[in-house]
């Protein structure tokens, strides 16, 4: 029955007339609907009612220069960092937070990138890592 309908059917949420076949098809969809969708629909009203709505666009998944979502690159990460030792919640949110920030490209969390790749090269330079 909806192969039929066409893609120029869907709508962007105005109303628009529909062709005789259009209505037909609406009609028919509704008298096949249970009573208790029935009566949302009837709240709603018959002609504000589109059942030929367009879909919601899909979630934009962010990911980083690694095709990684932030989710990924923590689950990752707090996998390598069990190998080294036990870590609490905290710890973990703090990963959480800067890989959001790196995914998101907040200038913050680059800031904050910088700073621990110079202070880790401060600190072999230096002689004061184990």
């Amino acid at each position: 029955m909806f192969a039929a309908i066409s893609d120029t059917v869907f709508r962007d949420g105005m109303l628009q007339p529909l062709t005789a076949e259009q209505e037909k098809c609406k009609r028919e969809i509704y008298e096949k609907m249970n009573p208790r969708r029935r009566k949302f629909i009837d709240r709603l009203g018959y002609k504000n009612w589109d059942p030929f709505q367009k879909p919601n666009d899909p979630l934009d998944l962010r990911t980083d220069a690694t095709k990684c979502t932030t989710g990924q690159l923590v689950n990752n990460f707090l996998r390598h960092a069990a190998r080294q030792g036990e870590h609490g919640n905290d710890y973990g949110k703090g990963a959480w937070e800067c890989a959001l920030g790196i995914v998101n490209n907040d200038e913050k969390y680059q800031g904050i990138f910088d700073f621990c790749i110079w202070y880790y090269d401060l600190l072999q330079r230096e002689g004061n890592l184990e």
